[in-house]
């Protein structure tokens, strides 16, 4: 069987659209219908309905489905075996929260890029739940969460380390200079930026807020840790947002950590499929997670 249709049969059903997968597979779209009608004649059933919003897999193709994934991962592990120079080559698609694309990753990346100059990495800024869902579609390899805990259903997850959070506020804010903790009684009556909907700390925060009697903070959602940050510095209200991308801003006074309740370190996991097998790539850009992040 010619694992070229596999890999069509596998991207459609991701997408679920035969102009998605032609673009992804960088084929015309008329040789994505050839290759799909030809392993459908090969195998003797259909494999999708045909519907107008796209392609939608028929009972049988789901049941085909992980066969075929597994096919195409043992074809995966031969090749990366027949490497006989020993070099760790190839793409790994990452997914990881808008904090840490902005923080930590660079420079993952480029350490990686100097160890491994033939490895290629797609970083998706994305929240947790579509990171999980990126890992079991199969549109991402691996992806980075922080979460109090990780576990999803056909995910693995490990972690690697622990993201100290910051309460902030602008340096000329009332709070910057009070000497006493400020409590969440005093903290129910800001204004706050927290990171959208998906983001643990983010939620956490506005749980503790809202649990506070007769509480009416004023909560507004950013999907960028760069515009919360901003409107911080600007002095119109306050966030929690990992210290690692604040710490330009504390050493120049643009912002200032507020006195307040602990918020307790959040544990960084590196997540993949549970059953899909990832090659040396993504090895290389999860020890190199570990030992830029971990140290």
């Amino acid at each position: 069987m010619d694992t070229r249709l596999l890999l069509t049969f596998t991207t459609l059903a991701r997408t679920g659209s035969f102009t998605a997968a032609a673009a992804e597979l960088h084929l015309a779209q008329s040789t994505v219908t050839v290759h799909i009608k030809a392993l459908e004649r090969e195998l003797g059933t259909r494999l999708f309905d045909r519907v107008p919003t796209g392609a939608l897999l028929t009972e049988t193709g789901r049941r085909l489905l992980a066969e075929a994934e597994n096919v195409l991962d043992a074809v995966a592990r031969l090749r990366a075996g027949c490497d006989s120079d020993g070099a760790v080559r190839g793409r790994v698609v990452v997914g990881a929260p808008e904090s840490l694309c902005a923080g930590r990753l660079p420079g993952v990346v480029a350490a990686l890029r100097t160890r491994h100059p033939e490895v290629d990495v797609h970083l998706y800024a994305a929240g947790t739940a579509e990171c999980v869902d990126g890992l079991r579609s199969g549109r991402l390899d691996l992806a980075l969460f922080l979460e109090r805990e990780a576990g999803f259903p056909e995910v693995t997850a490990e972690p690697v380390a622990r993201e100290p959070l910051a309460l902030l506020c602008a340096a000329g804010h009332p709070l910057a200079s009070r000497t006493e903790a400020v409590s969440w009684e005093d903290l129910a009556g800001e204004s706050f930026f927290l990171l959208e909907q998906g983001c643990s700390y983010s939620d956490e925060l506005e749980r503790r807020l809202l649990a506070v009697p007769g509480a009416r903070p004023r909560l507004t959602r950013f999907g960028s840790v760069d515009a919360a940050r901003n409107c911080v510095a600007a002095g119109l209200g306050l966030a929690v947002l990992p210290l690692t991308t604040v710490e330009e801003h504390l050493r120049t006074g643009r912002l200032a950590q507020v006195r307040g309740p602990h918020f307790a370190d959040v544990p960084l996991h590196v997540a993949r499929h549970r059953r899909r097998w990832v090659g040396p790539a993504a090895d290389a850009f999860t020890r190199e997670v570990r030992r830029q992040v971990s140290g």
